[in-house]
């Protein structure tokens, strides 16, 4: 019978080798293979900064046009018609995405709109420079108010189907009167221009500026279409809040209330 013999002897303080993955030897783990072994491929490379640069110029404008379209808006105050809610020279941001989740104008609520046709004199052409054409682009994305300027921001008295009527100092919608702490001090509802009632046609709003005696707003215009009312298609939608400057700043909520 053959005894088996016994290997060699292990010295003391020899380490024991651990067999090694033939699959893992054969093809590298680049994300655990160290540098310098078969496996170990080298990381992309980062762009120089001069070809960044440009690049994040252009991801940043996207950003900007995508806030624009479905989030907000900013707008400049050019007149005194909404004082002292909104000042000349006021940055108004307008919330654009709530019409997209099926808000609609209501009494009481501040709104940008858009010229339905003789509200504003037309505005006077560019002279083609490039701080204009500049100014044109950035307009564009929504990093400046719009350039062509044919805007309004007045507040919603009353919606389609309302009737309005304003008599002596009171302002009445449906036959109630309606309390306005938000004027101009020193104005009256009226502003001694008492007229109606009207009815509000529907898919319109009748609106009126804070500052009632220095605001040409539907009262104005009741020989022009809607008989004064503002389509509600041309609401681009409620001012949010002023964002600049910063002795400004205002919160009017999600809706403008």
């Amino acid at each position: 019978m053959t005894i088996p013999q016994p290997g060699p002897a292990m010295a003391p303080g020899s380490a024991v080798e651990t067999p090694t993955d033939s699959t893992e030897a054969r093809t590298g783990d680049p994300g655990t293979s160290p540098k310098g072994s078969p496996g170990w491929i080298r990381g992309r490379r980062r762009l120089p900064w001069w070809a960044e640069f440009p690049a994040m110029i252009v991801l940043g404008l996207v950003i900007a046009l995508g806030i624009k379209t479905c989030l907000f808006q900013v707008f400049s105050i050019p007149s005194g018609s909404m004082e002292n809610t909104l000042r000349v020279g006021d940055r108004v941001a307008v919330n654009k995405l709530a019409p997209l989740l099926g808000w609609e104008p209501g009494a009481g609520e501040p709104v940008v709109f858009k010229d339905p046709g003789g509200w504003l004199p037309k505005p006077v052409p560019s002279g083609g420079s490039f701080s204009d054409a500049a100014g044109g682009v950035l307009s564009f994305v929504g990093l400046l108010p719009p350039k062509d300027d044919n805007y309004l921001v007045k507040r919603v008295i009353a919606t389609g189907g309302e009737t309005v009527a304003c008599t002596g100092t009171t302002l009445s919608v449906n036959g109630k009167p309606v309390s306005e702490p938000y004027l101009h001090p020193g104005d009256d509802s009226c502003a001694g221009m008492p007229f109606g009632p009207i009815t509000v046609p529907k898919g319109y709003v009748w609106v009126e500026g804070d500052h009632r005696s220095d605001s040409a707003d539907s009262r104005y215009h009741q020989g022009g279409p809607g008989g004064g009312a503002v389509p509600v298609e041309n609401v681009v939608g409620p001012a949010t809040a002023v964002v600049w400057p910063l002795g400004h700043l205002d919160w009017f909520g999600w809706a403008g209330k």
